[in-house]
């Protein structure tokens, strides 16, 4: 049964979570704001779990208690799910607001979650002097100079506040350089020949001069992470100076495998 539903430029979130724990509901709160969903379960008005398309328990409510835009609708019904969420409404609605007040200030810092975060002393030094979480510590791992920030998060399993707290910190310091290797490039069939095996990719000679100036790459570069709409892939990679500049020369056998056509646009970037 639907007893409440609304659209959220009309009442926040935050106000019908409120509402919701006042009156001690039992239900589902199914919330729709562009092309993405999600739901909050409540027990006597209490939020017990959440779920999106991208993640479960509280990250999924702090995810959903963002949206200002978009629809919801109440459905009172008996909820029969495993709780993953043990905290009072009022503390994680406070704990949603104080993270998205964090997300703001941190993104006028990086603002770029596409940006590669470059420790710039080894891991012995590193964290000597600077107080860390646990949850930090174990971020930094994956600040390895090729993974951006999006990368991070999905092998440390953080929300992004915590892996841009973690790079603030070293920031401040003086121990974070932010990178931008990405480059745009025009895909291109690989040139074989009886001598010359499609086994790897050929990029610009000027490329291998670009990336290893910096940081992370100056020993040499021996992969390249290709970011297409249905990738991304990691390949052997060589840099030849008859490639024209912004172009990307990759065999037929994976432009077919991959669904690359000659002439499309990819982003590349340094691969360990």
């Amino acid at each position: 049964m639907s007893n409440l539903r609304g659209t959220l430029e009309s009442i926040s979130l935050t106000d019908v979570a409120q509402l919701l724990h006042a009156n001690r509901k039992t239900g589902m709160l199914q919330v729709s704001s562009g092309k993405v969903s999600g739901v909050l379960y409540f027990s006597c008005g209490e939020v017990i779990h959440a779920e999106t398309l991208a993640a479960q328990g509280e990250s999924a409510a702090f995810e959903i208690l963002e949206w200002v835009s978009g629809h919801f609708e109440f459905l009172t019904t008996h909820v029969q799910i495993p709780a993953s969420i043990r905290r009072t409404v009022p503390d994680l609605l406070m704990d949603s607001a104080r993270l998205q007040d964090s997300r703001k200030r941190f993104h006028t810092i990086f603002p770029r979650m596409t940006a590669v975060p470059w420790p710039t002393i080894p891991a012995p030094q590193l964290m000597e002097g600077l107080k860390l979480f646990t949850e930090e510590r174990r971020i930094l791992p994956f600040f390895d100079g090729y993974r951006d920030f999006q990368d991070v998060m999905a092998a440390s399993g953080q929300h992004d506040v915590a892996v841009l707290q973690a790079a603030a910190i070293l920031k401040d310091a003086g121990r974070l350089e932010v990178l931008e290797p990405d480059a745009h490039m025009t895909v291109a069939p690989l040139k074989t020949s009886l001598f010359k095996k499609g086994d790897h990719l050929e990029l610009p000679k000027a490329m291998e001069g670009w990336w290893t100036v910096l940081g992370p790459y100056r020993q040499g570069i021996r992969n390249l992470r290709l970011i297409w709409p249905k990738g991304p892939a990691v390949e052997r990679v060589e840099f030849v100076a008859t490639v024209p500049d912004n172009q990307v020369a990759i065999p037929r056998e994976l432009m077919q495998a991959w669904g690359l056509a000659e002439g499309s646009h990819i982003k590349v970037r340094p691969a360990p």
